[in-house]
């Protein structure tokens, strides 16, 4: 039992602290800043932040959510990314113990986590975050647990060519751009984490989600439709549930066959 609690732990200092980066990723990735170079400082004055400042979701707090120097307030999304980051970490650990599905689990809804909050405030999806992570699923693939590194490599070339056919037929229909490049990618990271029938699963449950929750906006404001954001939450309810949802459609469908057979 002390054992699972050390584990917890070290998930827990592990994701504040990846959560931290992460919000390194999202404030400058968008802008094409390095995220190594300089280090973490005040988004208004500039001035460095001391390593004790810096101290995930805590140091937020005991600043009272103001910089040290400029006494400019700091943005609550820091230590909100940082505690969802946590969660996601402990989510984890908790649900699949220390195993590679655990890990997996962890980077990929970390990474989403970050694809969404970039294209909600930005409407890009940085390459190094649906590239990277691209990388980061083939890899994933040679873990038990994981789809085989065949079915990775077809889960992202179907995830994107899905994306880049409607995308192409959505020009020719309307005579503009219907799909973002970064979506496409973002698709292709997500298939190679999740396989074939996972991608299509994660279009299908984000076009629902983006029409259901932005379709009205959009329809209304004439705002475009953060694609990434859908395609996020999509990706993280197929890891979680989607053997789940699965069942439950066939068990669905169930009753109607066997009436059709008696």
């Amino acid at each position: 039992m002390v054992t699972d609690w050390v584990f917890i732990g070290w998930a827990a200092f592990l994701g504040a602290s990846i959560g931290s980066f992460l919000n390194v990723c999202i404030a400058r990735l968008p802008v094409g800043e390095s995220v190594v170079r300089p280090g973490s400082r005040c988004p208004k004055c500039s001035e460095p932040v001391r390593w004790h400042d810096n101290v995930p979701i805590l140091s937020w707090f005991l600043l009272g959510g103001k910089c040290r120097f400029c006494k400019e307030p700091i943005s609550w999304q820091y230590p909100a990314v940082e505690f969802s980051t946590l969660v996601i970490w402990i989510g984890m650990a908790i649900a699949y113990g220390p195993t590679p599905r655990g890990l997996v689990g962890a980077i990929l809804l970390t990474i989403l986590l970050a694809i969404a909050l970039t294209d909600a405030q930005h409407y890009i999806i940085p390459d190094p975050l649906s590239l990277g992570g691209l990388a980061a699923g083939l890899a994933a693939s040679f873990f038990p647990g994981s789809p085989t590194p065949l079915m990775a490599l077809a889960g992202a070339a179907l995830g994107f060519g899905v994306l880049f056919a409607v995308g192409w037929l959505g020009e020719r229909a309307f005579k503009k751009p219907a799909m973002g490049g970064g979506d496409m990618k973002m698709m292709a990271m997500v298939g190679a984490f999740l396989g074939p029938l996972g991608a299509l699963m994660t279009i299908f449950l984000g076009a629902l989600a983006g029409s259901v929750i932005f379709g009205p906006i959009s329809l209304k404001t004439g705002k475009l439709v953060p694609f990434g954001v859908f395609l996020a939450l999509g990706a993280a309810a197929t890891f979680l549930f989607g053997d789940w949802l699965i069942d439950w459609y066939a068990g669905f469908l169930a009753p109607s066959d066997v009436g059709l057979t008696n």
